[in-house]
């Protein structure tokens, strides 16, 4: 990937946590630090990755995404939006009465939304049966699964694993977001994962583990990901909940926080900041 390509989609990834803070902001409270850490994925799928049409929101030909961490669903709706799917306007709807942008993802009510997200654990099965039914239909287009490492806690997140290994879809690709908390602390303490990569390798999937913020080594892993045509393949993304923004990056407390007006101020600056040293 040249250097360029990069640098435009690291910007868009720093668009996508602007749209992220104004659009919780726009309500005063949400899922802040799981949206946040999945900028750069979503950047990257979104705006170099992924066959998608924003003017054919269901093209049956399409890349497919699963957010199976439905919670959030604020980065999705930014990228989205970004993206043309619909107007920047909508973000500032989010989770209110009458929205297209609810709390969690619907596919009935947001253009460009694969798959309705609701309970946790559920979303990599529906990836499966898409996959499966995409390869038997003889199409070329993959399926992309995010799921959270909280959500990992779920026995069904590891019966669909067997599943995917069984039928060896190699138009899976899924991928953790490592950012080590959930709800309600850090994932070592409520229920460990590690060794996380040694555990989808045993169930035969296609393994890596990489930096989640770094748009390098996403490239690389999707592309060897691609690569892999017998089995599901699982990208492990280290990442930080909340980043970029120092009230929320770290913090357990930003799986779900308030988030006042001069908040918003605050975060803005700081991403401008940031964007001022790269440039």
């Amino acid at each position: 990937m040249h250097p360029s390509e990069i640098q435009t989609l690291q910007e868009k990834a720093q668009e996508i946590r602007r749209l992220i803070i104004q659009s919780i902001g726009s309500i005063g409270v949400g899922h802040v630090g799981g949206s946040l850490s999945l900028a750069e994925v979503l950047a990257y799928l979104y705006f170099h990755r992924m066959r998608v049409d924003p003017a054919n929101p269901r093209w049956p030909d399409r890349d497919i995404l699963v957010l199976s961490k439905g919670h959030a669903g604020p980065a999705l709706y930014a990228t989205l939006a970004l993206k043309g799917f619909f107007p920047i306007e909508w973000l500032w709807t989010l989770n209110k009465g009458g929205t297209n942008l609810p709390s969690h993802a619907d596919r009935n009510k947001t253009p460009g939304v694969d798959m309705t997200a609701g309970s946790l654990g559920q979303g990599l099965s529906a990836a499966i049966g898409m996959a499966l039914a995409d390869r038997l239909d003889g199409k070329k287009n993959y399926v992309y699964a995010i799921l959270g490492d909280g959500e990992s806690n779920e026995g069904q997140v590891w019966e669909a694993s067997m599943t995917a290994a069984h039928y060896r879809l190699g138009n899976l690709i899924a991928f953790t977001d490592y950012n080590k908390m959930q709800i309600d602390g850090y994932t070592k303490d409520i229920m460990n994962l590690e060794d996380l990569s040694a555990k989808w390798r045993s169930f035969n999937w296609h393994v890596q583990r990489i930096d989640g913020h770094s748009i390098r080594a996403i490239d690389a892993a999707v592309t060897l990901a691609q690569a892999e045509q017998e089995r599901p393949s699982m990208i492990i993304l280290d990442t930080v909940k909340g980043k970029g923004v120092s009230w929320s990056e770290g913090k357990v407390g930003s799986h779900n926080m308030p988030v006042t007006a001069e908040m918003v101020q605050q975060a803005l600056k700081e991403l401008e900041a940031v964007e001022a040293l790269k440039g």
